[in-house]
């Protein structure tokens, strides 16, 4: 199976076309765009994609294939504007919707955390672009957060901070 590469953003679908597709080589067949959509539900927690439907969330909008989705990735990238260092709203309810069903319902200890063990067995590259005036504490949550969902994803992460949006697009991504 090809691997695709997913890219979550609080921007809309136009923007990232002319961020992503304008400087770099990653085609838009390979590329899954999710932007900003105020359609997405939020994450109820009721656990029914761990108990009752294994990888698919029970919420009946174009976001319940989350889990199968991330099992079909090797890279996701983010870009986000940086919360108190964090995801916006957005791109957390998105993060939300995807974790408990690309994750198993168990726990495992990784470099001395607990956390989930991964459903599937892919491997995902993590990268967050995040922007806006982030204070150097906003930076060090936002670091924090990324490494901890490179641990639930497997793979390496990188992070970058830029002070706007229209920054990003000098950016080889």
């Amino acid at each position: 199976m090809e691997k695709i590469n997913i890219i979550i953003s609080d921007q809309s679908e136009e923007n990232i076309k002319k961020i992503i597709f304008d400087t770099s080589e990653k085609s838009t067949e390979e590329t899954v765009i999710i932007s900003y959509d105020d359609t997405i539900k939020p994450c109820i927690c009721c656990f029914g994609c761990w108990v009752k439907t294994p990888g698919q969330c029970l919420i009946n909008d174009h976001y319940s294939n989350m889990g199968q989705l991330f099992s079909k990735c090797s890279e996701i990238i983010v870009i986000s504007k940086c919360f108190y260092g964090g995801y916006s709203p957005f791109v957390k309810n998105v993060f939300d919707r995807s974790a408990c069903p690309y994750l198993l319902p168990y726990f495992k200890t990784k470099k001395g955390e607990t956390h989930h063990p991964k459903r599937y067995k892919n491997n995902i590259n993590l990268s967050a672009h995040f922007y806006g005036k982030i204070s150097e504490a906003e930076k060090g949550t936002a670091r924090k957060l990324i490494n901890a969902n490179g641990i639930n994803l497997g793979q390496k992460t990188n992070i970058f901070f830029h002070d706007s949006f229209e920054e990003i697009k000098g950016v080889q991504i």
